[in-house]
């Protein structure tokens, strides 16, 4: 049994990329899959999953927004003997007033974890908040770079959540007993605005980044200035909605109640990724 695998599909992203090396880490085998990874694989092209699963004991699934994609998946990883998944899906899928969804994710969400619920496996789904790596790699970093970040946050907050904390979730649901049939809606331990954001990155970076609250209307027309679709520039928009109405703000238990130890917080996060060399410019 320890032979076999674990399948960690998106297996170069933020969260997929850091389960990786948690797992390899442990000493444990490990499929990394993506479209340009170890293992190709594409969420597009099912001709690409039975290789992916074959002889695999488990597996993380990070889904493609926007797609139904991750029930016919499970309904192959049952045929090729799995025993665990570990979904990854989103914060908020309980409050219809979260968020806007003018980007149709929110019923692909909730069928592949009703697809999991479902499957006769033994599943975990881990529900993270906004990433705070998503101002080191992410959707943030470019405006951090550039020193001034730019969004239509007015002056709300949101719990960050440090990727490292979701893969350590993710690790310990595959690989540990207790964890199936949890949910773990995952945040960091306390709500930071923007501005507070932004003020610790700049006391770790050493440089100042300033936050300049912009109107949606404003954010959307400069993104269509630089390029972007009126619809791409829209979602955009509404991604950070969450935010600027306040409704990630609330606190989730699930990385103290899965790891038995409380979430790192934003300026661990910004120090750690300061030591990295992560706030260059």
């Amino acid at each position: 049994m320890s032979d076999q695998p674990i399948l960690v599909t998106g297996a170069t992203g933020k969260s997929g990329g850091r389960v990786v090396k948690q797992l390899r880490a442990k000493g444990l085998p490990v499929r990394a899959a993506a479209r340009h990874g170890e293992q190709v694989f594409d969420w597009t092209d099912s001709g690409t999953w039975d290789a992916a699963l074959e002889g695999a004991r488990s597996a993380y699934i990070v889904q493609l927004d926007g797609t139904s994609l991750v029930r016919p998946f499970v309904e192959r990883a049952v045929e090729h003997g799995l025993s665990r998944v570990v979904l990854a899906s989103g914060r908020g899928l309980d409050n219809p007033e979260y968020a806007t969804d003018s980007s149709g994710i929110l019923e692909g969400l909730l069928d592949s974890e009703a697809a999991v619920r479902e499957s006769g496996l033994e599943w975990t789904i881990t529900r993270p908040g906004w990433f705070a790596q998503n101002f080191s790699e992410g959707f943030f970093a470019d405006f951090v770079r550039a020193g001034e970040l730019r969004l239509p946050g007015g002056d709300g907050a949101a719990s960050f959540v440090d990727a490292e904390d979701i893969a350590a979730v993710v690790v310990a649901a595959l690989t540990e007993d207790g964890h199936s049939g949890q949910v773990y809606e995952l945040s960091g331990p306390k709500a930071v605005t923007l501005a507070e954001a932004v003020a610790t990155i700049s006391e770790h970076a050493g440089r100042e980044v300033r936050y300049v609250p912009l109107s949606v209307e404003d954010f959307v027309a400069e993104l269509v200035e630089q390029g972007l679709s009126p619809e791409d520039a829209q979602g955009f928009a509404d991604m950070v909605e969450p935010i600027r109405k306040g409704t990630d703000e609330y606190l989730s238990d699930g990385v103290e109640r899965a790891l038995r130890r409380p979430a790192r917080t934003f300026a661990e996060f910004a120090k750690t990724t300061a030591e990295e060399g992560g706030w260059a410019v």
